[in-house]
């Protein structure tokens, strides 16, 4: 067969893009090649950035892309929830789809695969309107969690297999993990895969105590230990990482509009999808899970989905999630800690979480809440006027009124309230996940329904709101739980906890937990605390725990209603 050169062909197409009748649509198409096909496909990006906006679609025909980190763009960006100044001093992204200031583009992978080298950020949409990303699969040639099978075990050895993709090297008897411009040693939160019940739970290291590493044949290793670690034992597969979040799969900042639309991602690494600062983003059908066939058990270097500060409607359907290192899917803003007042009108706050700082965190316009850190009640709100970075840590913000003088004394955290989304999650599958499926706290309405959760080892569903921990705001006004089947989850299955450790009232309001099934471990299956208003009703429990008052757990709740619910045995 005949190879084909990269080339564009460009066609005019009429068509109706993003419900515009009446404009044409042009198509770059872009036809794969063996070689590296990163500033190809950049280029015809580049090229839909002449269009002035004009409706293009970007087509990838059939076939294999490679792309790299060592043809990346490099970008500064700021990306909550993923590494510290200390652990990353020069956070520079290593782009391969950088899409900057566009509006009305489609990249359509019809079928193909991109394969990703080395440790990059495989997509960046920023500063983006009305983008879709669709039918394409996503793997890495050197994912970045090395994975290895237990074969035998003695009371001072193991032996095991390394994964077909998993590259290391031995020198004096010391293993290291290699891909495509890194390497490690010793792993941080290492897991462990259990093939018979497919649930994956944090553990040792399998590289504790190490006296003598042996490669018995390729692939066929031999550990030797001075004392060897509980818990190995045949079959089990070890789930390897340095878990420092360096890159992102992805990541949609102060966007609008985006879609990801039928996508298998097969590896996100070194930290899932994160979208921050934008508005309406739909992912429907991704499938953020091993790919079948080859073997591999991890999917994800951490979260797979990660929403920080967004608002409009989040929508999340038709997806699997399955194979993470972290939460599947986590949704929240940030609350910044007040450390001083300036004038009257001025308030100074500062990021507290070592892992998320940097970002633009306030726009002239934003309403503001602040709140007392230990109750996590609001002490009084304003709008922002102006907005000074003063570095990397802390900002200025002048506001609309004047703030009164007692917050001074206490300690106070700041929510932007105006970037609270809407939240949909249905008709999803989380398995596989050493955490919890769902974390959501935002003050928009919440719908998480027609969900299945398969053994997650903590709280399923889980809504919090803190302000001396992660940071992660904010109160809950509005959320449904309906018609979600868990089955083995931690307990309790659904948890809501607030993080505030002095009580003056509620700080979330209104939850509806309606017509799920539960398959319950020994333990909770609902536990609510600091809420206004709890609905609990036809639910069904299969439990051995005796009556739902047992498996019901309520604490500082007000305005109340569990009935109709069914327990069986």
């Amino acid at each position: 067969m005949k190879k084909i050169s990269p080339r564009y062909a460009i066609t005019l197409l009429t068509a109706a893009l993003f419900s515009i009748s009446a404009l044409q649509a042009e198509t770059i198409d872009i036809y794969p090649a063996e070689k590296d096909m990163t500033r190809e496909i950049q280029a015809a990006i580049h090229l839909s950035r002449e269009k002035k906006h004009a409706p293009v679609t970007i087509q990838l025909r059939q076939g294999d892309y490679h792309i790299s980190r060592s043809h990346a763009s490099h970008q500064l960006y700021y990306i909550s929830n993923t590494t510290s100044s200390s652990e990353n001093p020069h956070p520079v992204k290593h782009i391969g789809l950088w899409l900057k200031g566009l509006r009305n583009v489609i990249i359509d992978g019809g079928g193909a695969r991109l394969i990703t080298h080395g440790e990059m950020t495989t997509f960046v949409i920023d500063s983006c309107e009305n983008i879709v990303l669709r039918n394409f699969t996503l793997v890495a040639a050197d994912p970045t969690v090395p994975e290895m099978t237990v074969l035998e075990v003695g009371d001072t050895h193991m032996t095991a297999r390394i994964h077909d993709d998993t590259r290391y090297e031995i020198s004096g008897g010391k293993l290291r993990w290699i891909g495509e411009g890194w390497s490690f040693t010793q792993p941080v939160a290492p897991q462990v895969f259990h093939p018979g019940i497919n649930e994956t739970l944090r553990c040792a290291s399998p590289l504790d105590n190490l006296v003598q590493v042996t490669e018995l044949e390729h692939k066929i290793i031999r550990f030797d230990y001075s004392r060897r670690p509980d818990g190995i034992k045949p079959g089990q597969v070890y789930q390897m990482r340095d878990a420092i979040r360096d890159e992102a799969c992805g990541f949609i900042h102060k966007s609008k509009n985006i879609t990801l639309q039928n996508i298998r991602f097969h590896f996100l690494g070194n930290f899932g999808i994160v979208g921050q600062y934008s508005e309406n983003l739909t992912y429907d059908r991704i499938f953020c899970e091993p790919e079948l066939g080859t073997g591999r058990t991890c999917a994800g270097f951490a979260d797979f989905v990660q929403m920080s500060g967004c608002k409009g409607k989040l929508k999340i359907l038709n997806s699997r999630f399955e194979g993470a290192q972290d939460d599947p899917i986590n949704i929240h803003g940030t609350h910044l800690k007040a450390v001083g007042y300036p004038s009257p009108r001025q308030i100074k706050v500062r990021f507290m979480h070592p892992q998320s700082y940097g970002f633009e965190a306030f726009f002239k316009g934003d309403k503001i809440e602040l709140a007392d850190a230990h109750t996590l009640l609001c002490k009084s709100r304003a709008t922002v006027k102006s907005v000074q970075r003063l570095d990397n840590y802390e900002i200025l913000l002048t506001v609309d009124t004047t703030l009164p003088a007692h917050l001074e004394q206490q300690n106070i955290v700041v929510e932007n309230i105006t970037w609270t989304p809407d939240v949909e999650i249905a008709g999803n599958y989380f398995a596989r996940t050493p955490t919890r499926g769902i974390l959501v706290t935002t003050r928009g309405k919440v719908l998480i329904r027609d969900n299945t959760f398969y053994r997650t080892p903590m709280s399923a569903v889980f809504i919090s709101d803190d302000a001396r921990n992660w940071y992660e705001s904010g109160p809950v006004r509005d959320v449904t739980i309906r018609d979600n089947t868990f089955i083995g989850c931690g307990t309790p299955v659904i948890g809501v906890f607030p993080e505030n450790d002095k009580y003056e009232g509620a700080v979330h309001r209104n939850i509806r937990i309606l017509s799920n099934r539960f398959r319950l471990k020994p333990g909770k299956a609902i536990s609510v605390r600091c809420t206004d208003g709890v609905e609990i009703k036809d639910n069904y429990f299969v439990s051995s725990s005796g009556t739902i008052e047992n498996i019901i757990d309520i604490e500082q709740c007000d305005n109340v209603d569990i009935d109709k619910n069914l327990l069986s045995r």
